[in-house]
């Protein structure tokens, strides 16, 4: 259930009947979760979101309606702004995740991810800041002009992680407030544990927040993040532990006592 006490409503959208019965089954079955629509096109899910203001829709991309798939996602923003949006597609294509995320997806997950990993993104989409990227091994390499465009190619993600291709400079710009604080935090040391405790939030929360900063900055690491965002001019340079870290010991400390050392985890 919700923090109010009620099932979180979901419309579902796929082209395939059995599938799109399959996943009613599902989600009803999680307990905490209620199916109150079903559509087998874009224009049709578009106007149950409308007549039902879902918590969250679960859409294919590959159906009919749907051949601009940015321009569907602004089309259900436009009819249920408070709708989480999640697309449950067999599409692995890095430009098109890159294309969406920054429109304020929830989630992203390919259509071979276990069910444990649907109902996983399901809840974390319905939490204040919940994003999960989901996409199977590469079955080939990248072409060289998807490479020139996508960057790096990814290293077998698995659920809630996210590709490690490049973001466009204008996609760069689009880290939220909250996110430059978190990695501000990061690039000066800080673990996920100690991030959280400086800016009173959960370890969770800190993490969802780095797979969506990873996302957009195209980042491969806690480190490669913190170096594109200096260079993008995101947050400052790190010069100096933040102010809540354990103050460095004194001369009177130092008998017996090995000095504190900031390491970048």
């Amino acid at each position: 259930m919700s923090a109010h006490g009620h099932a979180h409503r979901v419309v579902i959208a796929d082209d395939h009947t059995l599938l799109r019965e399959a996943l009613a089954e599902l989600i009803q079955g999680m307990g905490d979760f209620d199916v109150v629509a079903a559509a087998g096109d874009a224009p049709g899910m578009v106007a149950a979101v409308a007549e039902h203001r879902p918590d969250v829709v679960l859409m294919d991309i590959e159906m009919p309606g749907n051949e601009d798939p940015a321009r569907t996602v602004r089309s259900l923003q436009a009819a249920s702004a408070d709708t989480k949006i999640m697309v449950l597609t067999m599409h692995d294509d890095l430009l098109l995740l890159q294309t969406l995320l920054p429109l304020g997806i929830r989630g992203y997950l390919h259509k071979t991810s276990t069910h444990r990993a649907l109902t996983a993104a399901l809840r974390d989409a319905c939490s204040q800041d919940g994003l999960t990227v989901s996409l199977p091994p590469r079955s080939r390499p990248l072409t060289a002009g998807e490479a020139e465009t996508a960057g790096p190619a990814p290293s077998a993600p698995g659920p809630g992680s996210v590709p490690a291709a490049a973001v466009s400079e204008p996609d760069r710009d689009r880290l939220s407030h909250r996110e430059r604080e978190v990695l501000a935090l990061v690039a000066s040391g800080l673990s996920n544990r100690r991030t959280a405790s400086h800016l009173g939030l959960t370890e969770g929360t800190i993490k969802r927040h780095m797979r969506n900063i990873f996302a957009k900055l195209g980042a491969t690491s806690r480190l490669d993040a913190s170096n594109k965002a200096v260079s993008a001019g995101l947050i400052p340079a790190p010069t100096a532990p933040p102010a809540s870290a354990p103050p460095q010991p004194g001369p009177q400390q130092a008998a017996g006592r090995r000095p504190a050392t900031w390491q970048r985890r």
